[in-house]
């Protein structure tokens, strides 16, 4: 093994997860949960 300098350390690129990303699956998380709620369980409208 070898020692990277400061200069090569700054180069790299991660594979970070982007907090885009996590927050639109839980987007569709939350739309997919509220989907099956409606199917299970419908509401009727109150009219009044």
């Amino acid at each position: 093994m070898h020692e990277i300098k400061s200069e090569e350390l700054e180069r790299i690129k991660g594979g970070g997860v982007s907090p885009w990303i996590v927050a639109g699956f839980g987007a569709i998380i939350v739309f997919l949960i509220g989907v099956y709620d409606g199917f299970t369980r419908p509401l009727t409208c109150n009219d009044r």
